[in-house]
């Protein structure tokens, strides 16, 4: 590892505007009155741009900071994911929070869960990966129980103790491949594992995958996702089940490429059956499901499934770009599907959805192209992610995990199709009152993943890192 500290700060200009939009906005909130708290959410939207335009400016900058933080295209692909889903959420939840006591909180809170996201994916070094995992959870879990309901109190006490453990099995996964390895950076922690007791190591990553399995969803610690997004505003649901997901899963694609020796630890056959048990345990978990929430929930645990067969299979050449890309198409897909249960609050339920195809005939479209796009349908970005991912896995060896995946995606139709089609049956259901901006939100994400996925043959190279 570099012995020297090469700082850049300009490197870290996008981590610096969301951490200062956070920060400056939380002193703001404190003194605007409650009428005036919007300004907080301009403020983030501001510091969303600002470090949007700086990672455009400056897309790749190297490891900085004594090599313990990486700045790629992995990295550089998060940052512009989370700086676009940031203020896209803090726009579907305006109507819902304003006007809140805590609405100041709410926009501070969702920044420094992104601000994390990007952490965890640019980490390069266990130590500051498990500062980023903590930099993920802890605002989250105060966002959670934003509502101070009784619902979100427990949905936020459970996200909480799940996390507590899962993080317990992180810090422990971290100390064995020290222990094991001698380093915490992650290139010199490969040649020391190479060398180091294999049983040790072993049992490390699996205890350090635990804690990345959490943040994404993913089995084994998948236990909390359908309880806490049920129990949340659609807004917040939104967030857990996107903005730690995209960080966490970049940061084990890098953990096994870049800390992990070939032939030490069989990470790719472990990976495989965390992908199959994921995406199978979410679609059969779904079918049933009459709660719109639940049902998206368990739409995400299946999605983590999909993506992380490019984990499995990490060091493929399509792998990275495939997950880049899955995971820029996914952002904007659920982000707009829970941006419709935002603009109708009394959509809660599968039979709730009973005429909305007359009441509100745009966003049913947007509805359904979301619907579609989770599926992986063309030409959504779902689609090219998936087709991606799918031909990673046959390249790298793993075709029958293609195979799982192809069965899996074709049963998930049917509890997408079960919305789509109560949303065009006739009838009244318990739609009637529509909050204009996150529909907003709604039909400019069917837009983006439309847009996302027809613009695919340009993006995806650029994401060759």
């Amino acid at each position: 590892m570099n012995t020297g500290m090469n700082e850049d700060p300009l490197a870290l200009l996008p981590e610096l505007f969301l951490l200062g939009g956070a920060v400056v906005g939380l002193l703001l909130g404190s003194w605007l009155p409650r009428r005036r708290q919007g300004a907080v959410r301009w403020l983030a939207t501001l510091a969303a741009a600002a470090g949007l335009l700086a990672t455009l400016a400056r897309p790749a900058a190297g490891p900085v900071f004594a090599d313990a933080y990486l700045v790629d295209t992995a990295t550089t692909s998060v940052r512009v994911i989370v700086l676009v889903a940031v203020p896209a959420v803090l726009w579907l939840a305006a109507d819902a929070v304003a006007g809140h006591r805590r609405e100041t909180e709410f926009a501070v809170l969702v920044q420094l869960g992104g601000l994390g996201a990007v952490v965890l994916a640019g980490a390069n070094d266990l130590l500051l990966l498990f500062a980023a995992f903590l930099l993920a959870s802890v605002p989250l879990y105060a966002l959670v129980g934003w509502a101070a309901d009784a619902r979100a109190t427990e949905a936020a006490m459970k996200y909480y103790l799940t996390g507590a453990f899962s993080g317990v099995a992180m810090i422990t996964g971290i100390a064995l491949l020290y222990g094991a390895g001698g380093a915490t950076g992650y290139p010199a922690l490969r040649e020391g594992l190479a060398a180091g007791p294999a049983a040790v190591a072993g049992v490390g990553v699996v205890a350090l995958l635990v804690g990345l399995a959490f943040k994404a969803g993913a089995v084994p610690a998948q236990f909390w996702v359908p309880d806490v997004v049920d129990g949340t505003p659609a807004p917040v649901a939104a967030v857990v089940t996107t903005l730690p997901k995209i960080g966490a899963l970049v940061a084990a694609y890098r953990l096994v490429v870049q800390a992990l020796p070939a032939g030490v630890v069989p990470w790719p056959v472990l990976l495989a059956v965390l992908a199959a048990a994921s995406m199978t345990l979410g679609n059969l978990a779904a079918f049933t499901q009459d709660s719109l929430q639940r049902l998206l929930a368990y739409s995400t645990v299946s999605q983590v499934g999909y993506l992380l067969m490019a984990v499995a299979v990490a060091g493929v050449p399509e792998a990275l770009p495939g997950l880049l890309f899955y995971l820029a198409g996914y952002a904007v897909t659920n982000v707009g599907a829970f941006a419709v249960l935002a603009a109708l609050p009394g959509l809660r339920a599968v039979a709730d959805a009973r005429g909305l195809a007359r009441a509100h005939p745009v966003l049913t479209g947007a509805l359904v192209v979301c619907l579609l796009g989770l599926v992986g349908t063309p030409p959504t970005a779902v689609f090219l992610g998936k087709l991606a991912l799918f031909t990673a896995a046959v390249d790298g060896g793993m075709a029958w995990l293609t195979v799982f995946a192809v069965v899996n995606t074709v049963a998930s139709v049917f509890y997408y199709l079960r919305w789509i089609a109560a949303a065009f049956r006739t009838g009244e259901g318990s739609v009637r009152r529509l909050a204009r901006r996150p529909a907003a939100v709604a039909v400019a994400s069917a837009v983006g993943s439309v847009l996302l996925g027809v613009a695919g043959g340009l993006v995806l190279p650029l994401l060759i890192g």
